[in-house]
């Protein structure tokens, strides 16, 4: 198997802590306004967070859990978040897990989490919401007077961000790219704050740590969650509208990693992959020469595989055309050496869509100093 993406088998989801207790049925409390809310009220709130439709009469409702621990404050507040894109699932999964799961008897300081952030998407299984055409990774700030995601988008710039200094944006790749398993995060000119994020983003103990370019988009939640000098982790656990129990169970482990690190929970940070596995390897493409378009439309062959090491002139791939069924593919070659950290997913790639992306290793050093 490659290791890139299995891992051992015999994994199972026991959380190696207390957990909240099993007959724990008390339904959400629904909320009309945000400020009613009380952020800090000791023990684990559930909440459904009604935003009016902007076509009808109804809501969209956001679920948010709120946990202030037992045991003390604690002074860096962890902010989770699934279902950004509403049909990446392994976000959503290990999120709603660890809403029941946590005790707050067990822990100290506050942690945030709202499984699906574009509730309206998650429920439609689409990358943007169906009630105003929006991706919500696109929509920050937001805006009070804006459509549903716009809104949604602001009430967590001003709502939610201020409760929090660590950010947690569990994403996958819908239907669109094809990564290995990883966390990610974009260069970051404070070495302090850049040191801070590689050493969290590492505790969810992935084959590879990805730095990406943020000038492919804007309007991101991790883009605005830096610019406020957050320790910000996004990644990419798994694709193709698919749960990939690896990709939970690094998203989940791995955000116990992060309580655990800043003293939420007590105990040591753990391995996730297991004896054996081979060191995190940080990688970078933060320039858009690295994110090679599709030259034209075309069926898509692959050849060679996520988290390859890759040289310059390798074939990556094969792009058919059967108009003409007894035409030569076009061949796909790397135009570089690294590791390929991302590929179109799906057999049809439309001409100046993504096709592949090779990021170069770099040494820890660089970002840890």
């Amino acid at each position: 198997m490659n290791d890139i993406l299995h891992l051992e088998l015999d994994w199972q989801f026991a959380p190696p802590y207390p957990v909240a207790s099993a007959s724990r049925s008390i339904m959400p409390i629904l909320i009309h306004d945000a400020s009613s809310i009380d952020f800090d009220r000791p023990g684990k709130q559930d909440y459904q967070v009604a935003f009016h439709l902007d076509g009808a009469w109804g809501y969209s409702l956001l679920p948010l859990t709120v946990i202030n621990g037992m045991r003390g404050v604690n002074p860096n507040g962890i902010l989770c978040f699934g279902g950004t894109h509403g049909n990446e699932y392994e976000g959503q999964i290990s999120i709603k897990r660890l809403c029941r799961d946590l005790d707050p008897e067990q822990m100290s300081g506050r942690v945030v989490l709202i499984p699906q952030l574009s509730e309206s998407a998650c429920v439609a299984n689409t990358r943007t919401s169906p009630l105003d055409g929006v991706n919500m990774n696109r929509a920050f700030p937001g805006d009070a007077g804006g459509s549903i995601s716009y809104r949604i988008a602001h009430f967590i710039k001003s709502c939610i961000f201020p409760l929090g200094r660590v950010v947690i944006d569990i994403h996958s790749g819908g239907k669109e790219g094809a990564f290995p398993i990883c966390t990610s995060f974009h260069p970051i000119p404070d070495a302090k704050q850049r040191a801070e994020i590689a050493t969290t983003a590492r505790l969810f103990d992935t084959p590879f740590v990805f730095i990406y370019t943020s000038a492919m988009a804007s309007g991101l939640l991790t883009d605005e969650a830096e610019a406020e000098e957050k320790v910000t982790i996004g990644g990419e656990f798994g694709g193709g509208e698919t749960t990939s129990r690896f990709g939970v169970r690094h998203a989940y482990e791995g955000v116990l990693n992060v309580l655990r690190h800043y003293g939420h929970l007590e105990g040591e940070t753990r391995g996730i992959r297991g004896d054996g596995a081979a060191p995190t390897t940080l990688v970078k493409a933060d320039a858009l020469s690295a994110y090679v378009p599709c030259p034209r439309d075309g069926i898509w062959e692959p050849v060679a595989a996520l988290g390859d090491a890759i040289h310059t002139g390798q074939l990556i791939g094969r792009l058919h055309d059967f108009a003409d069924h007894t035409s030569p593919p076009l061949e796909i070659r790397a135009g570089r050496d690294g590791f390929l950290i991302m590929m179109h997913l799906s057999a049809r790639p439309l001409k100046g869509q993504t096709l592949y992306v090779i990021a170069e290793e770099v040494a820890w050093s660089e970002v840890l100093g």
